[in-house]
């Protein structure tokens, strides 16, 4: 059935069922998800921020907590320049693993999705936070909860299993963070590392307290002296009945001994039998929405916050002193957890112990004495003005979450293929990311891949033309040309590098325009450290640019191609020719001038190119297109003589590799092969255009046994001495 077909039984359903009212409510909550996941869906991929908040409590269901603990964080951070987004956890989406940092899972119960995702954020050096503000972790706490004693087993089976699954996720992350102190000495039991950031009152919170304080306190301007004093105990849940418990007989008699005193129950809550006598003085409210919140507590004159003495309750926040506050209503709450350590008894509020006594004699005093309930509450309000609103308090939050963050680079590449430097780029990238770096690729080109593997490492992929950059990186290295205006155009980079590994400006003819913009980045219009894996290039820049290049050189697998010594006597001679006939520089045409006057009873000619097609008068024995960079060394080790003719290159890698198999190398010089190849130790030289001396060169090899032991020799030593595992420590330093 189609999801149209689906739609329409559900609407059929709740029509017949629960009638037309609950029709409408479910269908503009259906519109809103609907419209909030397509919004989500069309970034999921395409964006890049440091911060993932994942959303364990659904808004819908419980909107408090989740408002509280994800929308006022993220409003935290966004006022101290971090980015950040917000996905539900049952709406994740394992790809959203690539484009942030940090990922904090509030209250997120285990599943297997979320279990792949927290692992994968592991593997690739991110940063996994759980955020809880409950003591919801472990069924030794929620079992002190009363009304739990009140579930079915079934459901209170339901309910421990959950708790179990919060704790089995909390117990894979980095770090926990939470609301209060009392919180945070029991989460350090499953975690070491824990840091508090209170509950905070959000902008809007701000503005719509101050409208209900005005509009309330207009309302009051012309009321009597001796008017009604309402007392306001907004309980939230049912789970808060043993907490009114505490003060009920203080309130009864407060009740009965002044007939102007009423009490205002805001959410759920069993209306003791005792109030009977005075019930038309108890005014029961239904929840309201967070907004409409504000102007019910300014109706109030005294907040009640008495909390049973719990491990559980010592965890809680104080939020409702806080919200109070806002509206300028003094609070009387019990003195333990939060409250005790965030009230300054008798100036920002009153704090009771948990006694008859206590409690009526802080609420008479307060019932009687206007001025000191004003003066109480004015101080309230300033305090939690300057220490408990979302912007001025979310610098420690972002200090927190910036020093968890593990070093992070990315690589711009002009393409995914991985050939010649894009592939140096990945060595690089591979040692970092074993050395705990947070890696990421960022694609120049068309493709829009979210995954690209590299000698069995997988590194995430954010294409630079379809994503919206907010996210901020240590360091950004630039690895063509054409990839610096990445690092021009963005701001949020501590250190941007370019790692230059040819001549590139030479890469055009004479009048091409993109032969002056790729001159243009030898001058970046912003500060840039230059990197280089030729001594060639280090010259050059130095030399026409004034640009000091950092320099370090490029390696070899050497196991992958280490092969046999070449005996040249089963089989004919194989000569290997490795270039893109179809970019000038390469000057394959030259190479086939020479390999076309071979004895072919004596010798074959292998032809790799990995664009371009062999052009008609080329001999090629066997030609082979696109090899994958992993099948690249059985075709060298199934050669002997490799040819390479190329007349530019900043690092010349064929030769390297043809070396390490065992086999031998005529090349033109340049500056990519000259710093690790000399002419009759290991190699044979030839000057350029002169196609007999390079036609010899061949044949020398093929029938002198001394200069082959000799080159043979020093040509392993060289390419060993290139061994990638030998230059990890240098990679590591050279973006130091």
């Amino acid at each position: 059935m189609g999801k149209v077909g689906e739609l329409g039984k559900k609407v059929e359903f709740v029509l017949k069922n629960e009638g037309i009212g609950s029709l409408l409510k479910k269908s503009c909550t259906y519109v809103k998800l609907t419209g909030t996941r397509m919004k989500e869906k069309q970034y999921i991929g395409k964006v890049f921020k440091d911060v993932l908040f994942i959303n364990g409590v659904d808004f819908q269901a419980l909107p408090h907590p989740p408002r509280y603990r994800v929308l006022h964080q993220i409003e935290q951070l966004k006022a101290n320049n971090i980015d950040c987004d917000q996905n539900f956890y049952l709406h994740l989406n394992f790809d959203q693993v690539r484009n942030y940092r940090v990922f904090i899972i509030y209250r997120a119960p285990y599943n297997e999705q979320l279990g792949k995702f927290i692992r994968k954020a592991k593997e690739l050096n991110k940063t996994v936070i759980y955020d809880i503000d409950d003591l919801v972790i472990d069924t030794k706490y929620t079992d002190t909860i009363k009304y739990l004693k009140t579930m079915s087993p079934e459901e209170k089976a339901g309910y421990d299993q959950g708790v179990r699954d919060m704790q089995k996720t909390l117990s894979m992350c980095d770090a926990v963070i939470t609301t209060t102190e009392g919180m945070a000495n029991e989460l350090k039991k499953y975690c070491p590392k824990v840091f508090i950031n209170r509950n905070t009152a959000s902008e809007e919170m701000v503005s719509l307290s101050e409208e209900a304080y005005q509009k309330m306190r207009a309302s009051k301007a012309n009321e009597d002296t001796r008017s009604v004093i309402k007392l306001g105990y907004f309980s939230g849940s049912i789970t808060h009945n043993d907490d009114f418990i505490l003060i009920q007989s203080a309130i009864e008699k407060l009740m009965k001994k002044y007939t102007n005193v009423e009490l205002h129950i805001v959410g759920l809550l069993d209306i003791p039998k005792e109030f009977e006598s005075f019930k038309e003085r108890v005014i029961a409210h239904p929840f309201v929405n967070w907004k409409e919140l504000p102007e019910l507590i300014a109706s109030v004159d005294i907040n009640l916050a008495p909390l049973e003495n719990s491990i559980f309750n010592e965890a809680k926040s104080e939020n409702k002193w806080v919200e109070a506050a806002l509206v300028r209503v003094p609070t009387v709450a019990s003195n333990l957890g939060a409250f005790k350590r965030m009230i300054k008894n008798g100036i920002t509020g009153v704090l009771c112990e948990n006694t008859y006594e206590s409690w009526y004699g802080a609420l008479e005093s307060l019932i009687l004495e206007k001025n000191k309930r004003e003066k109480i509450a004015f101080n309230a309000y300033h305090f939690c003005i300057e220490n408990c609103t979302t912007v001025l308090t979310g610098f420690s939050l972002a200090s927190f979450l910036r020093s968890m963050m593990k070093p992070n680079i990315a690589f711009v590449l002009p393409a995914l293929n991985i050939s010649g430097g894009i592939m140096v780029a990945f060595e690089h990238c591979k040692v970092l990311k074993k050395k705990g770096y947070d890696v990421t690729i960022i694609n120049d080109d068309f493709d829009e891949k979210h995954w690209v593997s590299f000698d069995g490492i997988e590194f995430p992929v954010i294409p630079s033309r379809y994503s919206y950059f907010k996210g901020s990186f240590d360091k950004v290295v630039a690895t063509m040309w054409s990839t610096v205006k990445f690092l021009e155009k963005y701001t949020n980079i501590k250190q941007r590098y370019y790692l230059v590994q040819n001549f590139e400006t030479n890469f055009y003819t004479y009048n091409d325009a993109l032969r002056i913009e790729a001159n243009s980045k030898y001058s970046p219009n912003v500060p840039v450290n230059f990197l280089t894996i030729s001594k060639w290039c280090r010259k050059w820049l130095l030399e026409k640019y004034d640009k000091e290049a950092k320099y370090i050189p490029n390696g070899i697998h050497f196991q992958n191609y280490k092969g046999e010594r070449r005996s040249f006597n089963d089989r004919k001679i194989r000569v290997l020719i490795e270039g893109d006939c179809g970019v000038y520089y390469k000057n394959v045409d030259e190479s086939f001038k020479i390999t076309n006057q071979l004895d072919r009873n004596k010798f074959e000619v292998w032809y790799l190119s990995y664009n371009a097609k062999p052009k008609d008068w080329y001999k090629v024995d066997k030609f082979y297109n696109k090899v994958p960079f992993e099948e690249v060394s059985k075709i060298y080790k199934n050669c002997d003589i490799l040819l390479k003719t190329s007349i530019l290159e900043s690092f010349s890698y064929p030769p390297l590799e043809m070396m390490a198999t065992g086999g031998f190398v005529v090349a033109v010089p340049n500056g990519g092969n000259i710093e690790y190849l000399n002419h009759e130790e290991n190699c044979l030289f030839y000057e350029q255009g002169n196609i007999e001396e390079g036609f010899k060169s061949i044949l020398r090899i093929c029938s002198d046994s001394t200069l082959r032991d000799r080159l043979y020799e020093n040509g392993v030593k060289t390419a060993l001495d290139r061994d990638w595992e030998k230059l990890k420590n240098k990679i590591v330093t050279f973006y130091e």
